[in-house]
């Protein structure tokens, strides 16, 4: 798999940031298949990568397939990489057997879906779907200070064209599940009927920093134990709520970061999420008071600062059930599934009607090195992507 070589680990995953020059090695090596397709490749102001293929009515609304190259750090070699790969050999495909389609089809490589360089997460697809201004997008900063224009200057992708801003027959995302549900279902393919709600966090939690040793434990405010107290009650508070909130606390920093000093603060990252809207609307105040109340117990102050929030998507029926069909048609079991990760499809349901198709990964695992899927429900995406795409597409006259 010679795009699995670019950014790759020892333990078999990939580590391909966004804007990396990882990130610039994959997209170079996208257009390039891209172009022996015969596909016209554009590139946004964001990166954003859209490789067309005409139609016979060339000014009718494309159809979008496609997903991310970007990775996580130390992630798995599929996640994006799939969609875009197989949507890729959709159009290779259909140029091998000779057939036409009405609407163009384009397919997409979106830059920065993951988040984990530049937060939050999706935000060029985002501003495609218009949900975000070009200038936020631009202006997002990493740990060390770039800023994702410089970072798309610096690797050569900022394009001329302007972001979104027309129209789109529709939109189809393959993707690996990330989670076991097929897997344990023994169903090949996952008919994606929607995708919960989100809620990104930066909490700190701010005491006194003070030597390790002199200062008796009784008179220190350590942000430490008060961030240990939130992050121990908040985890019980997620798992007593019901059995779909979940909960995650990705990043967890000291500062100024000396073994022998007490902190001044603590910062740490909270994500819940929820299908339903109501329900992540709870949690999020139990966070809220739950900080104030520690605060309040331990001396220390607490800041509850939300970054992104991603409400509940449920998909187009016209798009699920082209899905739906697709696999019945092929002959593969499959069920209907709601997403628990987060994609660009949550962004372009809001311009487009779209929807998604999912393939197990083995033992649910993803977003780690071991992240793995067989080659046969590879094919079995595949097939049920080119399906989807060509009743959305039309055949050509």
């Amino acid at each position: 798999m010679e795009m699995a070589e670019i950014g790759a680990t020892p333990s078999g995953g990939v580590h391909r940031l966004a804007l990396s020059d990882e990130d610039r090695g994959a997209r170079d090596l996208f257009r390039s298949w891209c172009d022996a397709a015969g596909l016209e490749t554009t590139i946004d102001t964001l990166g954003n990568m859209l490789a067309r293929r005409t139609g016979t009515e060339d000014d009718a609304a494309p159809v979008l397939i496609g997903s991310h190259l970007d990775s996580q750090p130390m992630g798995g070699r599929f996640d994006g990489t799939l969609g875009v790969l197989a949507a890729l050999e959709v159009v290779e495909t259909l140029n091998d057997e000779g057939v036409t389609t009405r609407h163009p089809i384009e397919v997409v490589n979106w830059t920065n879906e993951e988040g984990s360089r530049f937060s939050p997460a999706m935000v060029c697809s985002g501003v495609f779907a218009g949900v975000f201004e070009l200038d936020y997008a631009l202006q997002l900063a990493d740990a060390n200070g770039f800023t994702m224009g410089d970072e798309l200057e610096r690797i050569g992708y900022t394009g001329p064209h302007p972001v979104g801003g027309r129209d789109i027959r529709a939109s189809f995302e393959l993707h690996i599940e990330q989670g076991p549900l097929l897997e344990l279902s023994q169903m090949s393919i996952g008919v994606v009927t929607g995708v919960q709600g989100a809620r990104w966090y930066n909490v700190r939690i701010e005491g006194e920093a003070t030597h390790a040793g002199p200062t008796p434990m009784w008179q220190r405010r350590d942000p430490v134990r008060g961030a240990a107290r939130v992050l121990d009650r908040l985890f019980v508070i997620v798992r007593e709520y019901d059995e779909e909130a979940r909960l995650a606390v990705g990043e967890i920093r000291t500062h100024p970061g000396s073994r022998n000093t007490v902190p001044g603060h603590v910062d740490f990252t909270v994500d819940l999420r929820h299908p339903v809207d109501s329900a992540l609307a709870d949690l999020d105040a139990e966070l809220r008071a739950l900080v104030a109340e520690v605060s309040a117990e331990m001396d220390v102050e607490g800041r509850v600062e939300q970054i992104w929030h991603s409400p509940t998507v449920h998909f187009e029926a016209e798009c699920i059930d082209a899905v739906r069909a697709a696999a019945a048609r092929l002959g593969y079991d499959h069920m209907d599934v709601f997403s628990g990760a987060g994609h660009d499809s949550v962004y372009l349901q809001r311009i487009c009607p779209t929807a998604m198709i999912f393939v197990p990964c083995e033992g649910g695992i993803s977003h780690a090195e071991s992240e793995s899927i067989t080659s046969v429900d590879a094919e079995a995406g595949a097939n049920v992507l080119l399906r989807a795409t060509l009743e959305l597409a039309g055949f050509g006259s």
